[in-house]
């Protein structure tokens, strides 16, 4: 590869058009060499380079994740650094709880009723739903992992940490050495947290289910041994976290319900699978990551271009989600685009693509799913206004989000059905 400028101030400054934008300015290319961080780097974009970017055989993760995204994100030795059988070992980890149906509408039961008991607090009084969906989650969450959190302080500050790692990782300054400061707080208590249940001697009920935090503390790695205390801090909080995350999609979601009435009446009279073709269309047309990274194993060639070993290999995700030769009529917000169907382990990649079993596709993008459609439905249902406010999304931001944060007023009282725990309906 010749030598090119570099990008990294563009990336800064551009967020999520970075990438499409150097795309157009070399015809649309498929492939585009460029540098980041002083580094050599190739943009990939379309279907043949999702499949090529998750070959194993093309891209390794081992080494290509800048240590200030390790000291914020994911946590140094997590399993988005491994690859090979070290991988599928550590990820079995997670896809054995994580993928199992019953765990997953476990979850979602308890991030509704969490969310629900919140709404009621904040009846009479206005709120960032931002703010409020992510401390309803990490209570949902430390339930349903089996983590303890005691009620209120401690839900909050968890869930204020886990938003900080997830909003500082991608830029420098004060978001960044926030995000440092929760994500060393958090291994520090979940570290003690492992350390108490290996300790705990109390026989485990027969029948009963290993929680997260049990599989967790008892699980071994591709050598034998047991996760040192560390690593099983860090592991633990790749459950807790990214399902916290998920607060930036339910805020887009209700982002979303606000522009398009039509769409809400259609969530509060669905069996279900239109809530889940919501739940798509958010994740395609709200952005979350600008790209996944990964290092060239040795090498290669895609298409005419040569990619020598250790190249910074990208796949630009905002473009993939908006290009019109994979969606039709790509700027248009439409659920129904993904009714009847599932999309293509190539076609939608906000988590990843390829097979989340046996690569680097997220494990827990079935509990976003599912969490995102469970609670899109319920406010949808939930009675609230939506005030005059800044609603705009910078792009320019990374993670981005509502200016505002979305902010409601629930009324005084909310219409319920008589069904206990049911959401609320018009």
């Amino acid at each position: 590869m010749q030598p090119y400028a570099d990008s990294t101030l563009a990336l800064l400054t551009r967020g999520y058009a970075w990438a499409p934008g150097l795309r157009r300015r070399h015809g649309d290319a498929p492939a585009v060499a460029t540098r980041l961080m002083g580094r050599p780097a190739l943009l990939l974009h379309g279907p043949q380079a999702v499949d090529f970017f998750y070959d194993e055989r093309h891209v390794l993760r081992h080494g290509a994740l800048p240590g200030p995204v390790l000291d914020t994100l994911f946590g140094r030795g997590a399993v988005h650094t491994l690859d090979g059988q070290a991988h599928r070992i550590r990820k079995g980890l997670f896809t054995s709880h994580l993928m199992a149906p019953d765990g997953v509408q476990a979850l979602g039961r308890l991030a509704r009723e969490h969310w629900l008991r919140t709404a009621d607090g904040l009846r009479g009084r206005s709120a960032v739903l931002f703010d409020e969906m992510a401390v309803a989650l990490a209570g949902a969450v430390c339930e349903w992992s089996g983590v303890p959190c005691a009620p209120g302080t401690d839900v909050r500050r968890l869930a204020e940490d886990c938003v900080a790692m997830v909003d500082g990782f991608a830029t420098p300054g004060p978001r960044h050495w926030k995000a440092r400061q929760a994500r060393s707080r958090q291994e520090h208590v979940l570290a003690r947290t492992v350390d108490d249940a290996r300790r705990d001697t109390t026989p485990t009920r027969p029948g009963k289910e290993r929680t997260v935090l049990e599989a967790v503390a008892t699980h071994r790695d591709a050598d034998g041994s047991l996760l040192d205390l560390h690593t099983a801090a860090v592991e633990l909080l790749n459950v807790v976290r990214p399902t916290v995350a998920i607060t930036w999609f339910t805020t887009f979601a209700a982002h979303a319900l606000h522009r398009f009435p039509a769409v809400r009446e259609e969530l509060r009279t669905d069996d279900g699978a239109y809530a889940r073709a919501f739940a798509h269309e958010v994740r395609r047309c709200y952005p979350f990551v600008p790209f996944v990274g990964g290092l060239a194993a040795r090498d290669l060639h895609i298409g005419a271009q040569e990619v020598p070993e250790g190249t910074l290999v990208l796949l630009d995700v905002p473009g993939h989600h908006r290009d019109p030769a994979l969606w039709p009529d790509p700027e248009r917000f439409d659920p129904r685009r993904f009714l009847g169907r599932e999309p293509g382990p190539g076609e939608l990649i906000p988590q990843g693509g390829g097979n989340a079993h046996t690569g680097h596709r997220c494990p827990g993008e079935d509990i976003t799913v599912h969490l995102l459609a469970t609670l899109a439905t319920t406010l949808a249902d939930l009675e609230f206004d939506v005030p005059e406010q800044d609603l705009r999304i910078p792009a320019g931001r990374i993670p981005t989000r509502p200016r505002s944060g979305v902010r409601i007023q629930v009324p005084a009282r909310t219409p319920r059905t008589t069904s206990p725990g049911s959401p609320a309906r018009r």
